[in-house]
């Protein structure tokens, strides 16, 4: 039987390489239905960066990476940067904890300019690490996590967060956090969400759920806003570390055809991590180019 489906599809959440590995995985994307994709920045080096101008190279790889894939395959690509947390504790033992802070403040500065001239519309992953880390180590991510979810309430965009998984203690310290920093809670999106805290219990902080198939199927019972990731990571030494990147249209796909859920309610629930999330967080219009046929 074929279904009509209008919405656009998203990944919230992927990172690719230059190369043709990441055109390979983008047509798989596109070829199963996927309209949208947000790319996180990612360290391209063997290294974390260890200067502001590496931070610029790196940036600037992000976003000519998502300018092929529009170009090569049609996908709406938004880029996201910021320097990855868990650079300061890499960084740090090499040049000290201070030069390694200075240099991740830096960095977003270099980032949040980005987003304001339109080249990015978010800052992300920002945080802290998921790893036991020394007290003084940990103070300075929580001292940069403050600050990034400064620079983005003053840039107008949301903060991707990288952090450890959150119970309902967790989410309730994040929101406090950006409450301190003026961004509204919801505008602070948890990354990598692997468990449904009930959304009571979530403080308005957001969560992008991996898009795994038992995950899924339990969070599309859930209030918006958020959304659905991969973190599809392109790196053919570490294959299988995350999910595919064609698998968000492939669970579209199976939440059609399955028999437990009425069809009308399913596109419904879809239409939060697809539209309603992007508008209300990014004030983003996302939509499809044209129908997508369906066989369920």
């Amino acid at each position: 039987m074929a279904v009509t489906f209008d919405l656009p599809i998203v990944d919230h959440h992927a990172h690719l390489r230059p190369g043709e590995s990441a055109l390979l995985a983008a047509r798989n994307f596109a070829k199963a239905g996927g309209s949208h994709l947000f790319l996180a920045t990612q360290n391209y080096l063997a290294h974390a960066p260890r200067s502001l101008e590496e931070y610029r190279r790196q940036f600037e790889t992000t976003e000519s990476i998502a300018a092929r894939v529009r170009k090569e395959t049609g996908i709406e690509v938004l880029s996201v940067l910021a320097p990855y947390p868990i650079d300061l504790v890499h960084v740090a033992s090499e040049t000290g904890l201070v030069a390694a802070e200075h240099l991740q403040l830096d960095a977003l500065e270099l980032a949040a300019k980005e987003v304001r001239e339109g080249r990015a519309v978010a800052l992300g992953e920002v945080g802290r690490a998921h790893f036991p880390v020394d007290p003084e180590v940990k103070q300075a991510l929580d001292r940069v996590m403050g600050t990034a979810l400064r620079i983005a309430h003053e840039t107008g965009c949301p903060a991707v967060l990288h952090t450890e998984d959150l119970d309902e203690r967790g989410y309730a310290e994040v929101s406090e956090m950006t409450r301190k920093s003026g961004l509204p809670p919801e505008r602070a999106i948890k990354h990598y969400a692997r468990t449904v805290v009930p959304s009571a219990q979530r403080h308005g902080v957001t969560p992008s759920f991996l898009a795994k198939r038992e995950l899924v199927r339990e969070v599309v019972r859930e209030p918006g806003p958020w959304f659905f990731e991969t973190d599809f990571l392109d790196d053919p030494a570490r294959p299988g570390v995350a999910l595919p990147l064609e698998t968000v249209p492939r669970r579209v796909r199976q939440l059609l055809g399955s028999p437990a859920l009425p069809r009308g309610d399913v596109v419904e629930k879809l239409s939060i991590p697809f539209v309603e999330a992007p508008r209300r967080l990014y004030g983003l219009e996302l939509m499809r180019r044209s129908p997508l046929t369906i066989e369920v």
